[in-house]
């Protein structure tokens, strides 16, 4: 049965058109901070056929380049190591049997990859976070040093084994700065800077840059952009240049009540400030509970996700008038039952649809 609701839900996204607004329409979520949504059941989980049992397919970054969907993800195994992995495919139909590619940069936990084009660089970058016993063999960095950002590049983004080995953003003497447990790491650039944002898992959310020409190094010491408690602002955030406006968009994964969901600020520069858009738990950017529709529901959480860019560059541009959400979801003893390591996080697909009369 499982299968064959999967069957439907492809079909339906592949031959089935969303209830269409028009442009003025479906941008008005600027303005109004109103969002209504149409999920897919999931398109890809962990593979059940990998020779080391798997959990999860999660955090997910999403391409589109010469006609193929170019995605990222975490890749977490039964045995708690966590790596990432690659995969291409034409259609979101066959994105469940696409080749898997494993990206084991190393041995230690590495994950939620962010992908881009760096035009200055001519280069693909690949920004993580990687664990504290490769970054700090010898434990002379601060505590607050157990996941930091690193990247690697390459020149050719078909060939995942042709990735360079993965280098800190952020050298020692200057990470004592950093707020402790600093988390998912996102990059954005302005005609002048590049800006790295990142959460700390504690209701805090901040902000680093660095002059375009010395990317990724010479980061600034990370000011605070957003605080309130752990519940309201958790992690996962993402932000993004919204197409033909001076704006730009900031998303953040909140916790509690058993789910996940996602809130949402607007901004006129990257420097802020940020000011609320759909930022509670009654309005909030994405919630399974409120804003979402699913048919079957399969999942209670709107979890770490990217939305759907309409560029692939380092300015993280965005369609408001056009809004897909790639998230991950899980049903409700999924979430409840397991440990956080042993969630079987799946991908599904949001749809920006017209909001009902």
């Amino acid at each position: 049965m499982a299968k064959i609701i999967w069957v439907i839900s492809i079909l339906l996204l592949s031959f089935c058109d969303f209830p269409q607004a028009d442009d003025k329409e479906k941008s008005e979520w600027l303005t109004t901070g109103n969002f209504h949504w149409r999920s897919t059941q999931p398109l890809i989980s962990a593979n059940q056929n990998a020779l080391e049992p798997e959990v999860a397919l999660k955090d997910p970054s999403i391409l589109r380049v010469d006609n193929q969907w170019h995605l990222f993800a975490t890749h977490r195994l039964v045995s708690g190591k966590v790596d990432m992995q690659y995969m291409r495919f034409t259609d979101w139909g066959e994105a469940n049997h696409a080749n898997r590619y494993p990206l084991k940069f190393q041995d230690a936990y590495h994950c939620a990859p962010q992908a881009f084009y760096f035009t200055p660089h001519k280069k693909w970058y690949l920004v993580y976070q990687a664990a504290n016993n490769w970054l700090n063999p010898e434990a002379t960095l601060p505590e607050h040093f157990t996941l930091a950002p690193v990247f690697s590049t390459t020149d050719n983004l078909n060939d995942p084994q042709s990735w360079s080995k993965p280098e800190r953003m952020i050298v020692a003497n200057e990470g004592n700065r950093a707020k402790p447990r600093w988390i998912d790491f996102w990059v954005i650039c302005d005609l002048a800077k590049a800006h790295l944002f990142f959460t700390s898992d504690d209701g805090h959310f901040w902000r680093s840059e660095t002059p375009i020409p010395d990317f990724p190094q010479g980061w600034s010491n990370p000011e605070l952009v957003l605080k309130d408690t752990r519940e309201e602002l958790f992690e996962a955030s993402h932000t993004y240049k919204i197409k033909a406006r001076n704006q730009y968009l900031t998303i953040i994964e909140a916790i509690g009540d058993g789910r996940r969901y996602y809130k949402a600020w607007l901004a006129d520069r990257l420097e802020g400030p940020w000011q609320p858009l759909a930022s509670t738990k009654d309005k909030p950017f994405a919630d399974a509970l409120s804003n979402v529709e699913q048919m079957p529901v399969w999942t209670k959480s709107i979890s770490h996700g990217e939305l759907i860019r309409s560029g692939i560059d380092e300015h993280m541009e965005i369609d408001p008038e056009h809004l897909s959400f790639l998230y991950q979801g899980v049903d409700n003893d999924g979430y409840r039952g397991n440990k956080y390591g042993g969630i079987p996080w799946k991908l599904g697909l949001l749809e920006l649809v017209e909001l009902p009369k």
